[in-house]
């Protein structure tokens, strides 16, 4: 098959999906996925796809966008900042928690150094960085203990890919913080990176109590990759109340911005 073909092939799975795999892709066309890669490539320089890590999207796709960690840093800072406040409520000392990457679950990293005897686990270079910063001005035994996975390092400053996920999923935590790109009532948790949805797959598959953290710009966004549907959940902290289809969770921790109150809702 010549290159022409293969790349309207493409085009025309995209034409009939929101996004595509280089494995699939590959299967489908006879060919390797290193030839796949290429054509995507040329394809994405064209500007008729969008380019995403494993895949690609089409063009204009929300799914794609996986903004860097500064960058996303400071939209929202405020909402952030309660609903780590909010998070942390639901550690006990002694505790093993895990934390994925991500700019809402950076906020709580002075929140952990304050919580005696945690152990962190995380795939979160900014947070360990910033855990390993506030270790210097800690009591005597009050620091978190840090590990950290290995990986591929991702816009979003996190670690993923298989060596990451094979350190998760050796590791058990009491409670899982997981951010997330977008969460949907009936898409569930995604996220624009397929390696960074197998980590956190992980992530979640390896803890008492998966908890998310999400403001209200995150509710309702869909992106490419799914990570685990709602129900996996056992929390959804955020800022704004979500509408009914989100009442399947157990429970919905809420930081109102008008109300200095915390409040717990069924």
């Amino acid at each position: 098959m010549l290159a022409a073909e293969r790349q309207a092939a493409i085009l025309d799975r995209l034409d009939r999906h929101p996004a595509v795999r280089v494995s699939d892709l590959a299967l489908n066309l006879g060919v390797s996925e290193m030839t796949v890669r290429r054509d995507i490539d040329s394809l994405d320089a064209r500007g008729v796809l969008v380019r995403v890590h494993g895949g690609a999207v089409r063009p204009g796709s929300l799914s794609s966008v996986e903004p860097g960690f500064e960058a996303n840093r400071t939209r929202s800072s405020a909402a952030k900042q309660r609903i780590a406040e909010t998070a942390v409520s639901l550690l006990v000392p002694g505790m093993t928690v895990s934390v994925t990457g991500g700019t809402t679950t950076y906020a709580l990293a002075p929140l952990l150094s304050a919580v005696p005897g945690l152990t962190v686990i995380t795939n979160s270079m900014p947070l360990a960085n910033e855990l390993h910063r506030l270790q210097a001005t800690a009591h005597h035994g009050s620091a978190p203990e840090v590990l950290l996975s290995g990986g591929q390092l991702t816009p979003s400053q996190a670690l993923v890919g298989p060596l990451a996920t094979r350190t998760i999923s050796s590791l058990r935590a009491d409670l899982c913080f997981m951010g997330a790109h977008g969460v949907d009532a009936a898409a569930g948790v995604t996220t624009p990176n397929l390696a960074e949805a197998e980590t956190n797959t992980a992530f979640a598959g390896n803890c008492g109590q998966l908890v998310l953290l999400a403001d209200a710009t995150k509710i309702g966004v869909v992106s490419l990759a799914r990570v685990v549907p709602l129900g996996a959940a056992a929390a959804l902290v955020t800022d704004q109340a979500p509408n009914a289809e989100y009442s399947g969770l157990t429970r919905i921790l809420l930081e109102p911005v008008t109300d200095p109150q915390r409040e717990e809702r069924p």
